[in-house]
């Protein structure tokens, strides 16, 4: 069962944001992930959420969402960001 990735990103510094996302893009089609959403307009229907920067991955099941998170190649992107976003990230398995 496909698992997703949501991600909400509060860019502070584009430019070295910027190589983190060429290190994650590399981790992720490496784990057999793909996205589906990756900073596109976003419309609050309910709440308060005022979401930032949000990105949305497909996983084959949550076990390779979990494994790509705890991957070598996504702590080098990680380590990469530091300083450059603030992220808030959930998995959750598919229907």
């Amino acid at each position: 069962m496909a698992a997703y990735l949501v991600c909400d990103i509060k860019v502070t510094n584009p430019a070295q944001y910027e190589e983190y996302k060429k290190l994650a893009q590399a981790a992720v089609a490496h784990h057999g992930g793909r996205y589906l959403a990756r900073g596109g307009e976003t419309a609050v229907l309910e709440g308060s959420w005022q979401p930032n920067r949000v990105v949305v991955l497909e996983f084959p099941d949550l076990a390779k969402a979990r494994a790509f998170y705890d991957s070598p190649e996504y702590k080098a992107a990680r380590k990469a960001r530091g300083g450059a976003a603030q992220m808030n990230m959930v998995a959750v398995a598919g229907a």
